[in-house]
């Protein structure tokens, strides 16, 4: 009866610890794929600026020279699978 009652609570132990890893798991792939994205696109080039994933919701901060590419990486990180949300902390400054 012991060795049932401990698979039991590893099993549930697994059920909701399997649903926390695969959303660090989702954040990650969603900084990966933003990050790769910005960094290809001509315009954006994510250099000059961070990139910061919680819960999908997507975090831009720093400084672009244009208010054109302020909003460039906006709209493209808002492409990404799993994105929820973008906070556009960019900053234009020339």
């Amino acid at each position: 009866m012991r060795v049932l009652s401990v698979i039991l609570v590893f099993s549930l132990l697994a059920l909701v610890a399997a649903p926390l890893a695969a959303d660090k798991a989702s954040d990650d792939l969603i900084y990966d794929t933003v990050k790769m994205k910005l960094g290809k696109d001509g315009q954006v080039r994510s250099g000059g600026f961070t990139i910061d994933v919680k819960d999908g919701v997507v975090t831009l901060e720093g400084k672009v020279p244009t208010e054109k590419q302020r909003t460039r990486a906006e709209s493209l990180t808002k492409k990404v699978k799993g994105v929820v949300k973008v906070v556009n902390k960019l900053i234009v400054e020339p």
